[in-house]
C-alpha cells in the first residue's frame, strides 16, 4: 500500500487510469489497491475525489465498449476466447448468459463486483444486441458503483490501510511468498477440480461422427439440444430432429425426453 500511495502521488491521476484501463481489458492488472490508495489520498487531501472517480469510470467504459464491440461483431467466438482463459471455463458462457437472461441491462451494475462476470459481461451485452445507448448508461453506473466502493473505501479506512501496510512491510519478502503461494494452491485445485470433471465427461462423451453412424445406421437416438437459443442463433445450425431446450428447462420438461432409447445431450 505504500508503495501504491507512493506511486500514485508521483504520476497522479494517470496510474488510476491505466490500471483500470488495463484490468477491464482482460490484462492480470489488479485495479483494486490503486482504487483503495487513491481514496486514501483523497481523504489525506492530496487528490480529488470525484476527479479520480471520473477518471476511472471513463477508463472502464472504454475497455468496456472495446469488448461490447467485439461482443456484437464476433458473437460468441469472443466469449469463448475469454472463456477458455478463466479457470472455470466450462460453465462460463452458459452463467452469463443466465444472468443476462434474468437482469438484462442491470447485470451491468453488479458485473464488476463479481468474478468472472466483469469481463465477460460487455462482450455479452453486444451479443444480446444491448442498444450503444442503454450499454453507455448501464456501464457507466455499474463502473461508477465499482469504482465509489473500492475508492470510498480507501477514503473512510486510510488510517487501517496504513497500518495495514506497515504491517506489509514489516513481514518484508515473507508477505510475497505467502500471498504467491496461497495463489498458486487456489490454482492448482482448481484445475485439478477441472481435470476431474473432465474426466468424468469423457467416459461418457460420444464424437460427431459416432452419432452421425449411429443416425445413419438406423438407430433409435434422442438427441437433446442444450445451447442457449442466442448460440443457436449465432452460429444458424440446427440439429435436424433435435429437442431444443435449456439446462434449466430439464426439470420441468423432462417428461418430454423418451426413455425406450439412448440419449444425447448437446451443449456448446
Amino acid at each position: 500500500m505504500n508503495q501504491a500511495l507512493s506511486f500514485l502521488l508521483q504520476h497522479g491521476y494517470w496510474v488510476v487510469f491505466a490500471f483500470v484501463l488495463a484490468e477491464q481489458i482482460g490484462l492480470p492488472v489488479p485495479a483494486a489497491p490503486v482504487l483503495l490508495a487513491m481514496g486514501a489520498l483523497a481523504g489525506a487531501g492530496k487528490l480529488s475525489f470525484l476527479t479520480g472517480v471520473a477518471i476511472a469510470v471513463v477508463a472502464s467504459l472504454l475497455s468496456d465498449s472495446v469488448w461490447y464491440w467485439l461482443g456484437k461483431r464476433r458473437g460468441y467466438s469472443v466469449l469463448n476466447l475469454l472463456c477458455r482463459i478463466a479457470l472455470e471455463p466450462d460453465s462460463c458462457v452458459r452463467r452469463t448468459e443466465e444472468v443476462f437472461d434474468r437482469f438484462g441491462a442491470r447485470a451491468l451494475l453488479f458485473a464488476k463486483f463479481v468474478p468472472g462476470l466483469s469481463t465477460v459481461a460487455p462482450p455479452m451485452a453486444g451479443l444480446f444486441g444491448m442498444p450503444v445507448l442503454i450499454f453507455a448508461l448501464a456501464d457507466a453506473a455499474g463502473s461508477a458503483l465499482w469504482v465509489t466502493a473500492f475508492a470510498g473505501a480507501g477514503w473512510i479506512f486510510r488510517r487501517e490501510l496504513v497500518e495495514v501496510a506497515e504491517f506489509a512491510l514489516s513481514m518484508g519478502s515473507w508477505l510475497s511468498v505467502v500471498l504467491a503461494g496461497l495463489l498458486a494452491l487456489y490454482v492448482v485445485f482448481k484445475i485439478g477440480e477441472r481435470q476431474r470433471f473432465l474426466r468424468k465427461l469423457r467416459i461418457a462423451r460420444i464424437s460427431p461422427e459416432e452419432l452421425m453412424q449411429k443416425l445413419q445406421a438406423g438407430e433409435e437416438v434422442m438427441i437433446v439440444d442444450l445451447r442457449h437459443p442466442r448460440d443457436v442463433e449465432s452460429h444458424g445450425a440446427k440439429l435436424p430432429g433435435a429437442l431444443h431446450m435449456g439446462p434449466t428447462e430439464l426439470d420441468a420438461r423432462h417428461q418430454e425426453i423418451p426413455r425406450d432409447r439412448d440419449i444425447v445431450l448437446y451443449c456448446s
